[in-house]
């Protein structure tokens, strides 16, 4: 590596595939790949093994495995990663949810310093399968959970008058080992969806975008929030393709979609719930205002999104190329990086032997 480390520290996360998500070749299926018990907890184990220092634990009603119990069998395998694990708002109670929270936080055991725990909880405003709420109204709902949630795990006796949330209750006995509600990561473009970051969140999570508006989006988000007197991290969800050399890179992704049919990749982004949301819409431009590899910008690829309602992008490259896109995402503000590859299990090896030993992490302080 003709690299340096980076010199700031940032969070690496991987990704395990809880919801039908993993391929040799995108958009067919593959039964040694399907989402089940045994392969996710394999790919969690071994991002750990690969030091990873966190993992995403997706959740989708109508895929995959439900990431609650699985979230907790996993919890007693690991003994260093954290967990960062997801959960859908409109599935739901909040004083139950603190309740799971608090029990898994328990489970997964301390951190290395001793300080607290190692679960982080990536928040998801969706839906209760079956009904329809409208966008702003399900935001403002998301907002209610996480104040309520956040007060109740920080051991505070909540009396909460909202729109949706009428509470007067006492936390839970069982706490956190912190005593203090874990970190949310929260994510969505949508005017509706930045108050919500920007009001309630600790982490702002990304999919991928152009350079430009990374910026504009961070520069925004650090406005809404101090509008209301709070701060926001940064994070960004993207798959990699990291290789020896660019050609053998561009030559991988190429194979990755040489079996796709494009009504099966439409009918595979549609699957989910959250398939017409402003992100989704915001990664079909990106396919749009790609050129004739699918590349929107520099080592950026957007054919994973032919076959993926969500993240559809990929940093594709050398390992000097792929730590260079990283460090301009760093320049703009980005502390925690959720990348995932496909196969999962082979690129996390590829990109933890060529890639993460050049990169100063750790798991993201709060």
């Amino acid at each position: 590596m003709s690299q340096p480390p980076l010199a700031q520290q940032c969070e690496i996360a991987w990704f395990s595939a809880l919801c039908d998500d993993d391929y040799e070749f995108l958009g067919v299926p593959d039964p040694y790949l399907q989402s089940s018990w045994e392969h996710c907890r394999n790919l969690v184990l071994r991002a750990e093994e690969g030091g990873f220092d966190n993992i995403l634990l997706p959740s989708g009603y109508q895929l995959g495995v439900d990431t609650t119990i699985f979230a907790a069998a996993v919890a007693t395998q690991v003994k260093r990663i954290k967990l960062l694990w997801a959960t859908r708002m409109g599935e739901d109670w909040p004083p139950q949810l603190a309740r799971r929270i608090a029990t898994l936080d328990r489970i997964l055991g301390p951190n290395a310093a001793g300080t607290g725990g190692r679960l982080n909880v990536n928040i998801i405003s969706s839906d209760m399968p079956g009904e329809k709420i409208e966008s702003g109204p399900r935001y403002r709902r998301g907002t209610e959970i996480m104040k309520i949630v956040r007060t109740l795990l920080n051991g505070e006796h909540l009396d909460f008058d909202g729109e949706f949330y009428k509470l007067k209750l006492d936390p839970p006995r069982i706490t956190t080992l912190s005593g203090k509600c874990p970190p949310f990561y929260f994510g969505g473009l949508s005017h509706e969806a930045r108050e919500c970051a920007a009001e309630a969140a600790d982490v702002y999570l990304m999919w991928p975008d152009m350079m430009d508006k990374v910026r504009e989006n961070i520069v925004d988000l650090k406005a809404r929030a101090a509008s209301y007197g709070r701060t926001l991290k940064f994070g960004y969800r993207v798959h990699v393709i990291v290789r020896e050399t660019e050609d053998e890179a561009r030559h991988y992704a190429d194979r990755l979609l040489s079996k796709l049919d494009d009504e099966a990749g439409r009918a595979i982004r549609e699957k989910s719930l959250d398939a017409k949301n402003y992100g989704v819409q915001r990664q079909q431009e990106l396919r749009g205002a790609a050129d004739g590899d699918g590349f929107v910008e520099e080592n950026l690829w957007t054919g994973i999104g032919r076959a993926r309602s969500g993240c559809g992008a990929a940093i594709v490259g050398t390992p000097d190329q792929v730590l260079a896109k990283l460090r301009a995402y760093q320049a703009e503000g980005i502390e925690a990086f959720i990348l995932s590859g496909y196969p999962h299990m082979q690129e996390a090896d590829l990109f933890a032997r060529h890639v993460l030993p050049h990169i100063q992490h750790g798991p993201l302080e709060m």
